[in-house]
């Protein structure tokens, strides 16, 4: 399915709009300081993405870098994966989180699914940071060490980051609805110094206690010296060893040490579910320079605005989602189920706060669709400027939902990117309009195009997503990989010196495109590539389906098998006419290739934990059995899915 350019947009921004952009406050300032001078959006992102060290030193230059001593130079070369950033100059992350602490809005803002709302101030924030920051002293903790926390989205998540990350050590975060195993899996690889836990996390209105699986890590982790306790559900249950977290007392001193542009600011982590996760590295300067640039220009998030995007801290968005201080917002912190007490949860609070911003899935948002939720009618929304959505394509049905459901003259800022970079490739744009099914443009500073099979950038034909040019959020290396083997053959075994990010992508003449799903998932059907993400988009129309996931088998000999798995709706049957139906649909509004040898009816649809369909990892089990042995269940969000297919792979019921 090729989407055409043809279609009417369903926003476009006003004149207003536009001039109060912060994108249009750069383009002044370029011209002006620069004499640049561009016509449209395409222009501007062509010239910044052809000269990456003169544009990554505008961002520098118009968001005033504190540093410690001047860069010698931007960018002494353009060769992937060596590059350098900025040499000889040091700065810091966290001082720059303190920027806007005196203006009048709450620094955080925390929610919880009980409808608990609570606002931290700056003056609160300073000196709880201080007070943690001294004990991090008194551990013996120093600018390099590991830390390593287990912490829902909660104020003391931020808190203890910024205090880890104030003194140049590196910070490492998991979910506590992680597994245990899983967590080990990643903690492990760094060595932490210190584990920062907490006794639990409450999800639907239910408690679920992780001290044992925090016991057991504590024995585990060989390097941990110490522990610092959070009872944040205060059951009364304590740790046998560990120090509490600690009072403040009313200093507010906090020390920023100044750091080298490419030193540590955190680990972050892959999957994960078939293998061992990939330890991300990210660079203080790097990241610093890349949120400052997408939350400014590709969010438009403004100095006391309220910024909120449901994440845990397992995803890379909860680093994203604490970027917002950067830029003078109030981050907005969930912690809980988006469902509780009903699906109206989190527009109660966008309502309430109000929230101006509101981020969150495309699975989340495809649930609201299906569900037949109208929150535009239920709650007052004249505060919601944008609707941010990632961590898969989002479906043309579900912008229609928006617009008619939510708010007719909302931005939706469609992205894509991913922990490997902690931010977007491809997003939003307050220049220009959405269409339909279809991301705004390419991030400035990023050179992204559609690559085809030999290489060659295409347009208007679905390709490989390729940057050709550096960017300094790229990792600077993955942890415990010492000659760089594991991370070359990631991104660059494919095209040398060139990013290959696993996507497939579609980009139009206009800049505006459409992810396809993962490359490494694509269906190819005698010869012809199809994106995982046609199909879904198709069925996602279909009242009867819940979810659904498709594969393609292909075999020795050329030919190839793609079953397709559904989950039905509660009190709906599978019958030979639902069949029937799929197939009719997909080769109407598709192609006969697009219609499945198999469709088989499963129970669920397994995800990982940041909310990705697992189609690689189905895929491996029908391909070679014993890679069932090879998947994480605790790196899963609902390993009952997981563990179905791997007894249908073993069973092969269906001759797959």
């Amino acid at each position: 399915m090729i989407v055409t350019e043809e279609e009417a947009p369903l926003w476009s921004p006003s004149e207003a709009f536009i001039q109060n952009a912060n994108l249009t406050k750069y383009r002044t300032w370029l011209q002006k300081n620069h004499n640049l001078t561009f016509s449209d959006y395409e222009g501007l992102w062509k010239w910044s993405g052809e000269n990456a060290g003169d544009f990554w030193e505008t961002i520098w230059n118009y968001f005033d870098i504190l540093c410690e001593h001047p860069w010698k130079q931007v960018l002494p070369g353009e060769k992937m994966p060596e590059t350098e950033w900025f040499t000889g100059t040091k700065l810091s992350y966290a001082e720059h989180l303190f920027r806007y602490e005196n203006q009048e809005n709450p620094a955080l803002i925390f929610c919880h699914e009980s409808g608990k709302i609570a606002e931290i101030s700056w003056s609160t924030l300073r000196v709880q940071v201080a007070a943690f920051q001294r004990l991090l002293v008194d551990l013996g903790i120093k600018e390099g060490d590991r830390v390593a926390a287990v912490l829902p989205n909660i104020p003391e998540a931020i808190i203890s980051f910024i205090a880890v990350n104030s003194l140049g050590a590196i910070w490492s975060c998991c979910s506590p609805d992680f597994g245990a195993d899983t967590i080990y899996e990643r903690f492990s690889q760094i060595e932490p110094k210190l584990l920062i836990a907490c006794d639990g996390y409450t999800y639907n209105g239910k408690p679920y206690s992780r001290l044992n699986e925090i016991k057991w890590l504590q024995q585990e982790l060989n390097s941990l010296q110490q522990t610092v306790f959070l009872p944040y559900l205060d059951l009364g249950a304590k740790l046998d060893s560990g120090i509490a977290w600690p009072e403040a007392d009313g200093e507010d001193k906090i020390i920023f040490k100044r750091v080298p542009f490419d030193h540590p600011i955190w680990v972050l982590y892959s999957s994960g579910t078939t293998g061992k996760p990939k330890a991300i590295t990210h660079s203080h300067g790097g990241v610093l320079l890349e949120h400052l640039k997408y939350m400014s220009f590709h969010n438009d998030v403004k100095a006391g605005e309220n910024f909120f995007w449901f994440t845990t801290t397992g995803w890379m968005m909860w680093n994203f989602l604490q970027a917002s201080m950067l830029v003078g917002a109030t981050p907005v912190l969930f912690d809980g189920s988006p469902a509780h007490p009903d699906l109206s949860a989190l527009w109660n609070i966008t309502s309430r706060l109000p929230i101006h911003h509101f981020g969150t899935s495309a699975p989340y948002l495809t649930a609201l669709m299906k569900s037949g939720i109208r929150p535009g009618e239920l709650f007052n929304l004249n505060a919601l400027r944008s609707i941010g959505s990632t961590g898969a394509p989002l479906p043309p049905e579900v912008f229609d939902w928006i617009y008619q459901s939510v708010k007719n003259d909302l931005w939706l800022c469609s992205m894509s990117g991913g922990t490997d970079v902690c931010t977007a490739f491809v997003g939003g744009c307050p220049e220009k309009p959405v269409y339909r099914g279809k991301i705004q443009c390419r991030a400035l500073g990023c050179a992204l195009y559609a690559y085809d099979e030999n290489g060659n950038q295409v347009t208007g034909a679905l390709g490989e997503m390729v940057i050709e040019k550096p960017m300094p959020s790229m990792p600077i290396y993955f942890w415990n990989d010492p000659d760089n083997r594991r991370y070359h053959d990631s991104y660059f075994a494919d095209f040398p010196g060139k990013w290959r990010h696993g996507d497939f992508i579609q980009i139009f003449t206009d800049g505006s495109l459409i992810i396809q799903g993962r490359s490494d998932a694509t269906l190819n059907r005698k010869g012809v590539r199809i994106g995982t993400a046609e199909i879904y988009n198709v069925l996602d129309e279909m009242p009867e389906i819940q979810d659904c996931l498709i594969i393609n088998i292909e075999h020795e000999d050329g030919s190839d098998l793609m079953p397709l798995f559904v989950k039905l709706k509660n009190n709906v049957s599978f019958t030979d006419q639902i069949r029937e139906e799929i197939n009719h649909t997909l080769r109407a509004k598709c192609s006969p290739r697009h219609v499945p040898d198999l469709i088989i009816e499963v129970p669920d649809i397994p995800y990982t934990l940041s909310g990705k369909k697992m189609e690689v990892p189905v895929k491996r089990l029908f391909i070679k059995r014993p890679a069932a042995n090879k998947i994480d269940l605790g790196a899963i969000r609902n390993p009952e899915a997981m563990e179905y297919f791997i007894q249908l792979a073993q069973e092969d019921r269906f001759n797959i």
